[in-house]
């Protein structure tokens, strides 16, 4: 007799959950009537008989048809209903298939294969609750039934009940304690709680009963790595493949973990093995590709893969995108534009490869035209902040800061919390020195983030640039290092303050302190000079000058000031 109502409810269960495996694992026994004895021989037989043929054959339509003539005969066949459901399964008449079986369940309350069934198309229409209750119904008819409470369990999780889910699964357990699925649907209940010690007792739980479970090994290695055990994800994905060596899957994982963990070779290595085994794998040649990307510059190697995965896979984008970067690097500006072209507005990398697109035009000193293509996303309605945060920073290299000032704006409209644009808005407002209105954007981030060293540094500096307000810049400042002790543009400003003050020792110190953290920026050098020539200290403010002006060649205020500098005794 065949078993067409188990394999259709396995194919459901199986889309339902997106898992490679499911959990019947066990052939119905005992359930249904014998064909022989639902069907003696005649007309519903013999009709029965040839839906059966039509069926192997793939004509379902006719099957349909046979079985139905086999019902005139049989009308109160709970099997015949069954099957027939399954054949309008297979033909995607859904809601067919569920009148059928209601319909079968009032007749015949208590035939468990409909109720499996209809279970099952209930869960795959997100009718949970209804699923539910067919599962609890096949328990009340026999609760030995294991593969009802894994079903029982899933729909429990789809409908985020995770403790009855739980339940569920520990009422199987008690009838079948080395039950796998039992034990690795246990996990994925409390993986979804986030109660990841459970989960990972039971994903161990699986494996000791079947140490080759491959979704329970990947599902293992992956909550190893979400939370950076990444030597206990190598270990168990290593010691898999001493007993399984040519497991694709399992390899494909380290050498993941390997590309994350920036071990470019060994994952190359790793990646190499699989294609030695299955040369057809796009998704092997991609990562093959990003770990020549990555590791050792290998640019052209690099482009050889990412165009193997593209032949099999042209809509991978990723693969273009990265395609796109090798062509970069290697200075191949008009292959790369073209590669980004390619990618679509509604890829996640649409907007990643227009700025990429801008920066190409920027290094190849057309600013201009980088502005106007992303100028044209906006103008068709893109509310992306990237887009405008990139014309934004073009605009303030060309010294456009009003045009940077009005794009900054724009955008603040559009997202009216966003700190970072408030932060440079503030900048651009500075560099234009409309002063009070820099100082009220760097409040308003305040106002969102209290503890923004960069936003109190910014006000603080400012009243020091000015001479105003030093008590209160000092204080300022003094908190902003406490934020950040060791960034050297904060200690910077404070001694900046301190010069401001004429207390020039402690503004030497400090300094000095932040040319050591920021040894190539020609302000900080600057400031160190000013602060000697206070103190008398000609010699060594000459030093700072001409270190200042060798950093920045094309400042005249250090020009002047080295020239105009008097050592005594010379």
């Amino acid at each position: 007799m065949r078993n067409a109502s188990i394999i259709i409810i396995a194919i459901l269960f199986s889309v339902l959950t997106a898992c490679v495996y499911h959990p019947l694992h066990e052939k119905q026994a005992g359930s249904q009537e014998q064909v022989e004895d639902v069907l003696p021989n005649g007309g519903g037989y013999y009709h029965y008989s040839l839906g059966v043929l039509f069926d192997l054959s793939g004509e379902i339509d006719s099957a349909i048809g046979e079985y139905k003539s086999a019902l005139r005969f049989e009308p109160e066949s709970s099997y015949l209903m069954n099957e027939l459901a399954a054949l309008y399964i297979k033909k995607g008449e859904i809601d067919t298939a569920v009148r059928l079986l209601e319909k079968s369940v009032t007749r015949d309350p208590v035939y468990i294969d409909s109720h499996i069934l209809l279970g099952g198309l209930y869960g795959n229409l997100k009718r949970y609750e209804d699923a539910i209750n067919e599962y609890n119904r096949v328990i009340d008819i026999d609760p030995e039934k294991l593969e009802a409470y894994l079903f029982l369990s899933l729909f429990y999780r789809e409908n985020k009940d995770y403790e009855n889910a739980i339940r569920a699964l520990s009422d199987l357990l008690k009838l079948d304690p080395l039950n796998l699925m039992g034990s690795y649907y246990l996990a994925k209940a409390y993986a979804a709680m986030e109660n990841y010690d459970e989960t990972e007792i039971w994903l161990q739980k699986a494996l000791d009963i079947k140490p080759t479970f491959r979704p329970a090994l990947i599902d293992l290695g992956m909550l190893y790595r979400s939370q950076n055990k990444n030597d206990k994800a190598m270990e168990i994905y290593r010691d898999f493949l001493q007993t399984d060596p040519f497991n694709n899957e399992i390899r494909f994982e380290l050498g993941n973990l390997l590309l994350k963990l920036k071990k470019y070779n060994a994952a190359a290595e790793e990646f190499g093995k699989i294609l030695d085994l299955d040369n057809s794998l796009a998704d092997v040649h991609f990562s093959l590709g990003l770990s020549y990307f990555f590791g050792g510059k290998e640019y052209n190697k690099a482009i050889g893969e990412f165009l193997t995965a593209l032949e099999s896979r042209p809509d991978n984008y990723q693969a273009v995108y990265f395609l796109a970067g090798a062509y970069e690097e290697k200075g191949q500006y008009a292959d790369a534009m073209k590669e980004l072209e390619i990618i679509p507005e509604e890829s996640n990398l649409y907007t990643s490869a227009r700025i990429r697109m801008g920066f190409i035009l920027k290094k190849e000193d057309h600013a201009g035209e980088a502005i106007e293509l992303i100028k044209r996303e906006i103008d068709k309605g893109s509310k992306d902040l990237e887009f405008y945060r990139f014309i934004a920073a073009l605009y303030e290299e060309g010294d456009r800061f009003e045009d940077a000032e009005d794009i900054l704006e724009k955008a603040l409209s559009l997202s009216p919390q966003d700190i970072d644009l408030h932060y440079r808005l503030g900048i651009m407002y500075g560099k234009g020195n409309k002063h009070q209105e820099s100082i009220r954007e760097m409040k308003a981030v305040l106002k969102l983030d209290p503890d923004n060293a960069d936003a109190i540094n910014f006000i603080g500096y400012s009243y020091a640039e000015r001479g105003i307000r030093l008590d209160e810049a000092e204080e300022l400042i003094k908190k902003a290092i406490r934020l950040k002790p060791d960034n050297g543009y904060i200690m910077d400003s404070l001694g900046w303050v301190y010069f401001r003050q004429n207390r020039v020792k402690l503004a030497i110190d400090y300094l000095k302190k932040a040319g050591d953290l920021l040894p190539e920026d020609p302000t900080i050098a600057g400031h160190l000079g000013d602060a000697y020539e206070k103190d008398g200290q000609m010699e060594k403010a000459l030093k700072a000058y001409k270190r200042a002006l060798g950093l920045n060649p094309e400042n005249n205020d250090l020009k002047e000031k080295i020239k105009n500098i008097r050592i005594p005794g010379e």
